[in-house]
């Protein structure tokens, strides 16, 4: 049984590398590569944002999201149905709610998404505040190019961005292709 006041924390392991996954009662709160930035400082910052501890152990929101990931990654799932817990400023919550609208296999540009928010002249305020989201893959943050198409910016590497995408399209049909 999980407690309310608690974020559980478990390892996830993909295709691109070990996650690190939480949730709290209200949903998954993060979702991260495991080596960006150090598991401790990435623990550190989610308890600081939700003002929660952050506890290892198993939660029923992370153990679906294992199950979903690894349909995404086999190419067998498009959408991810657990619910999000997310927490960040009200520009910050508008730019990832941007990114939730992207489709699966598209990608968008930092102008796009400024201009969709009614502010043309923040795209580099709408990079900043998808460098800030915590939700990996989930808040696709990683189908957002330059204006011009070339892959920039993702706290998971670049490498991994253009995986991610590739898999998307199509370009990558299994998670055993993409090791």
């Amino acid at each position: 049984m999980s407690d309310d006041r608690i974020v559980y924390r478990d390892k996830i392991e993909s295709p691109l590398g070990a996650m690190v996954a939480g949730a709290s009662s209200q949903g998954i709160c993060f979702l991260e590569w495991h080596d960006r930035g150090g598991v401790d400082r990435i623990l550190e910052r989610v308890a600081k944002r939700y003002r929660l501890p952050v506890e290892r152990g198993e939660h029923p929101l992370v153990e679906r999201l294992i199950t979903e990931l690894a349909e995404y990654f086999a190419g067998e799932r498009a959408t991810f149905t657990g619910p999000l817990h997310i927490a960040g400023t009200a520009f910050e919550q508008s730019v990832w709610n941007q990114l939730l609208a992207i489709p699966h296999g598209e990608t968008r540009s930092y102008g796009d998404l400024a201009r969709a928010l009614g502010n043309p002249g923040a795209s580099r305020a709408v990079g900043r505040a998808n460098g800030a989201n915590y939700i990996s893959i989930l808040i696709p943050c990683h189908r957002v190019c330059d204006s011009n198409g070339n892959l920039h910016g993702y706290g998971g590497g670049l490498w991994r961005k253009k995986r991610l995408l590739e898999l998307e399209a199509g370009v990558v049909q299994t998670a055993t292709e993409m090791g």
